[in-house]
């Protein structure tokens, strides 16, 4: 088979689509629509005369014809994007595109401050950020890199931090802490009304606690379990129950007195934010710079204390 121009495109979408597994998120990968990108594989399927992809109203499926060809396109396409990326050191601006799968907190409390400097100083960088608390595979996805708490990167991944470690707290309203009193024991916690927090795994989320070497934790009660952050705060706020928290996502809160922090003794460190990529492919020079940008500005580093 003679390979065409127009056979060039319909296989980059290919890539994308086996990357997807779904028109329209592929389309929107590429911006296009799901029905160019349909229109795309039927005449790359009728070119070269065999069926690449199962398609369902629900799912799709490569066939192990599709997947042989993915397999055979999938690094010398890689390998033509990474040339381009390292045309970037020649511009006087760096240009491109990135794309990240990223944690609730992680987009608010990191990549918030961060990113309007970044566009500042690269205009001609776009970004794509997608955010989620389901423990997922970036690459499948199709994004170049993922932001996670350093103890849940995958290991099969290059993970560079890009902050401190980061204190853990439990914060109530001062309404609730009225009403119930407040814990001096994490042990205490049995007698409350606790926010709990469901995992991207899908579990429950244990409270952790460690004072002087002795750790603790807790299958914390509570009514209410909530797989969003910013509503786990909104809820304390209200005076719903008590909060587990990372420390920065409440310090306004704390220093504007409608929350208080509780069992300040047992708050313990956790592992702070990573970014993590494939180690197979070269670095974008957009995600390297964004790397470099969160480290010079440092937004979850403690601020400094007045004498």
């Amino acid at each position: 088979m003679r390979i065409a121009r127009t056979d060039i495109a319909d296989f980059a979408y290919f890539l994308a689509l086996a990357r997807h597994r779904s028109f329209r998120r592929a389309g929107l990968e590429l911006g296009v629509s799901a029905s160019a990108m349909s229109h795309s594989l039927k005449g790359l399927e009728a070119r070269i005369g065999v069926r690449l992809v199962n398609r369902t109203s629900r799912s799709v499926t490569l066939t192990a014809a599709g997947e042989e060809l993915h397999a055979a396109l999938a690094d010398p396409f890689d390998a033509i994007g990474t040339a381009i990326e390292g045309l970037n050191r020649y511009r006087d601006a760096p240009a491109g595109r990135i794309s990240l799968n990223v944690m609730e907190h992680a987009s608010s409390l990191l990549l918030a401050p961060v990113l309007p400097v970044f566009m500042e100083r690269y205009p001609d960088i776009a970004i794509e950020v997608t955010v989620t608390n389901n423990l997922v595979d970036v690459v499948a996805k199709g994004a170049d890199a993922g932001i996670r708490w350093g103890g849940t990167v995958p290991e099969d991944m290059v993970a560079q931090r890009l902050s401190g470690d980061i204190r853990w707290v439990v914060v109530g309203a001062p309404a609730y802490l009225d009403r119930h009193g407040a814990p001096r024991h994490p042990r205490d916690l049995a007698g409350h009304r606790c926010l709990r927090a469901r995992l991207g795994n899908d579990s429950i989320y244990r409270w952790e606690f460690e004072q002087h070497g002795t750790e603790i934790v807790v299958d914390a009660p509570g009514a209410i379990t909530v797989e969003n952050s910013q509503f786990t705060l909104d809820l304390a706020l209200a005076g719903a129950g008590l909060a587990y928290l990372p420390e920065p996502s409440v310090t306004p809160f704390l220093a504007q007195g409608r929350l208080h922090e509780v069992l300040s003794d047992w708050a313990p460190m956790g592992e702070g934010f990573h970014i993590y990529y494939p180690g197979r492919r070269q670095l974008p020079a957009g995600l390297r710079l964004l790397i470099d940008l969160a480290r010079e500005l440092q937004p979850l580093a403690p601020a400094p204390r007045h004498r």
